[in-house]
């Protein structure tokens, strides 16, 4: 259950769901599958499996998850069933259809093939930390963080929640850390970085594994090129890639820290347990650091 990505959202002080109340909420939006002619369907499920728990809460860390749904019906497989129902129909009616037939026997098609298309299922954690008021979805699309903010919404009729703004913009701290050949704070740089072009054709380097303390890096800085993305190591103890975006991506926590989990736990509840409490308690430091590194929140 360790977090891979973060999409960073900042509760607000309106923020005062007890683990009570939020499982109340979420009843309102339950998993229930897709039905015979859906091509999605989206829910709340147990972010660990136990069947009547929606919120998985250590203290007052709490832990949801979505569960998605996915009907897979490819757009050419849609096309041949058509195409051969629309030479049936030409072949009835003596002439060939018109656009809007063609297009209402492409729906009528889709909606019969729907029901034998193959499922696909996942599910996103999302973290909730009203003490420092973070939530954090494991996902590295900012389209699935939507879903899940769309879908709290609906549960909970509103929603105290804003994205995550510092005073200095990733970009830029990212370019100037690399021009400087050090992080601030207890950050490091490692040895991933993209640099981008401002200009039309957005001329873009990429770095794998490579030093990026080289004049090459500066040069292309000096030229104009600024970081979008830049793999960090936090304290010795977690490495992550930052985004322009401000997104944590890739993210790689020590195995110190899983084997600490390990050892405290005696069944499969307790490591369960003691991943989220590690996991959550290493990543509200890093964050808290990560947003002094970028100068502060924004007001």
């Amino acid at each position: 259950m360790w977090f891979r990505n973060l999409q960073i959202f900042r509760l607000t002080p309106a923020w005062e769901y007890s683990t009570e109340q939020l499982t109340e909420a979420l009843q309102r939006g339950l998993f229930q599958g897709c039905g015979a002619t859906d091509r999605t369907a989206r829910g709340w499920v147990s972010p660990r499996g136990n069947e009547g728990e929606l919120v998985f809460a250590v203290g007052r860390q709490q832990l949801i998850a979505l569960g998605v749904e996915q009907k897979l019906l490819p757009a050419s497989v849609v096309r041949q069933y058509a195409d051969a129902k629309l030479q049936q129909v030409e072949a009835a009616q003596g002439y060939k259809p018109g656009r809007k037939q063609a297009q209402e026997v492409r729906e009528q098609v889709e909606l019969e093939l729907l029901p034998r298309a193959f499922v696909k299922r996942g599910s996103t954690l999302v973290w909730i930390d009203p003490v420092n008021r973070w939530l954090l979805v494991d996902s590295s699309s900012s389209a699935r963080a939507d879903e899940v903010v769309e879908q709290l919404k609906l549960s909970l009729g509103e929603l105290p929640l804003s994205l995550l703004k510092t005073q200095l913009a990733p970009g830029t701290a990212m370019t100037q850390w690399l021009a400087a050949g050090q992080a601030m704070g207890s950050f490091t740089i490692d040895r991933d970085c993209e640099l981008q072009a401002s200009a039309e054709e957005r001329a873009a380097v990429r770095y794998v594994r490579h030093s990026l303390d080289s004049e090459e890096v500066r040069s292309h800085i000096a030229n104009g090129k600024t970081a979008t993305r830049l793999a960090l190591t936090w304290n010795d103890r977690i490495s992550f890639v930052l985004t322009e975006q401000l997104q944590i991506k890739r993210l790689a926590f020590l195995d110190i820290l899983k084997e600490d989990a390990e050892r405290q736990s005696e069944n499969a509840d307790d490591l369960f347990a003691a991943n989220f409490t590690l996991m959550s308690g290493e990543l509200a430091q890093l964050l808290t650091h990560l947003v002094e590194a970028l100068g502060g929140e924004a007001e």
